[in-house]
């Protein structure tokens, strides 16, 4: 039963989601008695990076007509070196629409976010998200192949070096179906759906102005920012760090709420993050609920105040 995984990358760059894929598609080749082998599009980093986390066979795609991401061409691409049985991708933005694209090609069934290992591999099935992070089902699929996306921050990046070899794969895979006019790539913060520690906001900061609060907390813990709907909304950030239902799906180890009441949209995106500080002066907050630690009191005593004491702890 041969296991593929695709490993994402940005400009060349693996991404964290990228090891943690692999590392997921190590531990299903280990059930399965096979190896994994691993396919990225025009990468510039080493494939020492991928044996380092299970990969014995790496294909590099080159091909210059991908320089310009789609899924359409993407999914071509993949589709013409990937024979495995099982097929694995991260839950990225961009993996997560070049996978069911594939699974359409190959005629395979797709099961996404997934959290871990299979409990069986024939018939395959395995624990996933459902109903928007709110509740888990156990998909089970006996087609003849399967595609899943692992939902990031969930098996965890995990080490377990093999020797390895490299195929370069050149291709000339039609992208005709997208034309990018101008593309603008945000740098110097961490990636929220990849962040280990997310300090967000609400309205409860009542101005963008009092934002330098979160900054410099975040910037102590080594944490990316985030924020609520209602606060994007409004222009006080942008779009790109609002976190919930119809934002940005995260599931860090650490995730710290301030100001923020708890919406049932808002916890469908954060609820599976592995542990839930809020701060908040109203004390029947709905987040105090699901919160594993809950402070009632004024964010703008208590947050400096908790940066100060990290600062001193950590020297």
């Amino acid at each position: 039963m041969a296991v593929f995984v695709y490993a994402e990358n940005i400009n060349g760059v693996y991404k964290k989601a990228a090891f943690e894929a692999v590392s997921y598609a190590k531990a299903v080749a280990d059930q399965a008695g096979d190896t994994v082998t691993a396919i990225s599009v025009n990468p510039t980093d080493s494939s020492d990076l991928l044996y380092k986390y299970g990969a014995t066979n790496v294909i590099n795609i080159k091909d210059e007509g991908l320089k310009n991401f789609s899924a359409k061409a993407y999914a071509q691409a993949v589709s013409e070196v990937a024979e495995g049985n099982i097929i694995v991708f991260p839950h990225t933005t961009d993996a997560s629409s070049v996978a069911p694209m594939l699974a359409v090609m190959k005629n395979y069934s797709l099961i996404t976010n997934v959290l871990e290992a299979p409990e069986s591999l024939s018939p395959f099935q395995v624990k996933r998200k459902a109903f928007s992070g709110k509740g888990f089902m156990h998909a089970k699929s006996e087609a003849t192949g399967v595609i899943i996306t692992v939902s990031q921050n969930a098996f965890g990046v995990k080490e377990n070096s093999v020797a390895g070899s490299e195929e370069v794969k050149e291709l000339a895979v039609a992208n005709e179906d997208t034309k990018v006019i101008s593309h603008e790539q945000s740098s110097g913060k961490l990636d929220l759906k990849e962040a280990e520690i997310v300090v967000s906001a609400g309205r409860g900061l009542k101005g963008p102005e009092n934002w330098g609060m979160v900054e410099e907390l975040a910037g102590v813990l080594g944490a990316a920012t985030a924020c609520s709907k209602p606060v994007s909304d409004i222009g006080w950030r942008g779009h790109n760090e609002h976190v919930g239902q119809t934002g940005k799906a995260i599931a860090p180890n650490l995730y710290i709420a301030i100001g923020i009441s708890g919406a049932i949209q808002h916890l469908a995106g954060v609820n599976s993050s592995k542990t839930i500080v809020v701060i908040n002066s109203d004390a029947e907050a709905p987040f105090f609920k699901s919160a594993d630690y809950g402070v009632v009191g004024d964010a703008f005593q208590i947050v400096p105040a908790l940066t100060e004491k990290i600062k001193a702890i950590k020297g």
